[in-house]
């Protein structure tokens, strides 16, 4: 069937409006509720996260309403990570996990993701039958059968104290001085509470959710805000989390970021050298910089590409049986430990190098010389379709013959937003700007 509600991250949309409306996560909630207990059997339940974002009190509400309504029983988490519901949903043997968040979009966004009982997040198949169902009749639970709903206190602390595990023994972040940006989201709480309790000296930012600013001007798409405090507080460190906390981005002692290629980079190097990397191999996707793939091939270690989207990225891990992968954006999936990308996690193991090994964070931050790369975007009216007329697809076409040999085009839809992505990357500078302007202007003349 063709999927018109579920994208490479779960449904998103703008809050109150479709898909995010309280009707839909409505009928969402009972479908995934029918989906998960096939079997008619009772004593099933769901776990249900989210973030800081006003409209998650309405989906919450709505979705809670669809799932017991077919005798699921909801416990509810409050505020937490993306990574804590997988987390959580496995740990408490739960029939399924719900995120309430879009991630590091603006605060008028809202998303919706399922996880399965074992903590990751749901295949395309599984999605497509829930979003049949929702197109369907849905068969509610008889009136004994309704299910309940509570809240759970402790969600968020077990999941720090199971974040805790993950840092090596033995090892403590005394002495350095961090600043953590929450971009008020998610992980206001955990996050600046996990380092302290590992002996960090901690600087908070993006830690005063009000349900309209997250993601606003802080956390991982907007690093200056973080990178102003790391040298306002002469900090040795700084990391950047998304809204829901599964992407991060590191900033050194002066302020300049590491993107998700230069950390994969870091972690796939030093668990190589332990040991520790299944395979010789790192998964990322296409939009990783051949900067990444030169640096692992020079060091007999080998990258495998996937779609964009960090579920591709995991669907990969567990198909070949590898164990760390990610993408440039942030998502940093490490499968000995989580089942989805967890950015405080992932910072984590950054500090564990650093008090491992003395360095300043500006040694451990530039593993690779990036081919220069550029990327714009082009927002379009639903519905349209860029893409498939022939003007667009004459300039693309002709554009990948100029700069065949010498580097790449990727034009991709994205799967969270209306935009179309283009980027390119080429040792030419010059030819790499004209290249994505031609590109551009094809896609905005066409929508």
């Amino acid at each position: 069937m063709t999927r018109k509600l579920f994208g490479t991250d779960g449904v998103r949309g703008r809050a109150n409006s479709f898909p995010m409306t309280a009707e839909m996560a409505l009928r969402l909630g009972a479908a995934a509720g029918r989906f998960f207990r096939r079997d008619g059997s009772s004593g099933h339940r769901v776990v249900i996260g989210k973030d800081t974002r006003l409209s998650g009190y309405m989906l919450e509400n709505a979705l809670t309403a669809g799932l017991t309504s077919t005798g699921m029983n909801v416990l509810l988490l409050g505020p937490v990570p993306t990574p804590a519901v997988g987390f959580l949903t496995r740990s408490m043997r739960a029939d399924v996990g719900v995120m309430i968040s879009a991630s590091h979009n603006p605060h008028q966004d809202n998303g919706i993701k399922f996880f399965g009982p074992d903590g990751f997040k749901l295949s395309d198949e599984a999605e497509a039958e829930i979003e049949s169902m929702v197109a369907g009749e849905i068969q509610l639970a008889q009136a004994q059968n309704i299910g309940r709903a509570k809240r759970i206190e402790d969600g968020r602390g077990r999941y720090q104290e199971f974040v805790k595990t993950t840092f090596p023994s033995g090892l403590r972040l005394d002495g350095l001085k961090v600043v953590i940006d929450c971009a008020n989201g998610a992980a206001y709480k955990a996050a600046p509470e996990v380092l302290w309790e590992l002996g960090a000296t901690v600087v908070p930012v993006g830690v005063a959710p009000n349900g309209t600013n997250i993601n606003d001007r802080c956390g991982s798409t907007h690093t200056q805000t973080a990178a102003e405090a790391v040298v306002a507080h002469g900090a040795d460190v700084g990391i950047c989390l998304d809204g829901d906390a599964d992407r991060v981005m590191i900033l050194d002692e002066t302020g300049r970021v590491a993107d998700g290629d230069q950390i994969m980079a870091m972690l796939a190097s030093r668990w190589a050298e332990d040991g520790k990397l299944k395979g010789g191999t790192l998964v990322a996707t296409v939009m990783s910089n051949l900067g990444l793939e030169r640096y692992l091939a020079a060091q007999g270690l080998r990258l495998e590409r996937t779609a964009v989207g960090d579920r591709y990225v995991v669907e990969a891990m567990r198909r070949g049986g590898w164990n760390l992968g990610g993408e440039q954006s942030g998502h940093i999936v490490m499968t000995d430990y989580a089942t989805t990308g967890d950015g405080l996690i992932a910072g984590l193991q950054f500090l564990a190098e650093s008090a491992r090994t003395g360095k300043k964070a500006s040694s451990l931050v530039r593993q690779f010389e990036t081919v220069p790369q550029m990327l714009k975007n082009v927002r379009f009216a639903e519905g349209a379709k860029p893409l498939d007329k022939d003007s667009v697809k004459a300039v693309i076409e002709a554009n990948a013959q100029r700069i065949k040999g010498k580097g790449r085009i990727l034009i991709r839809k994205s799967g969270t937003e209306p935009l179309i992505r283009v980027m390119a990357e080429c040792e030419d500078e010059g030819m790499l700007k004209s290249v994505v302007d031609e590109i551009v202007g094809a896609v905005q003349a066409a929508v």
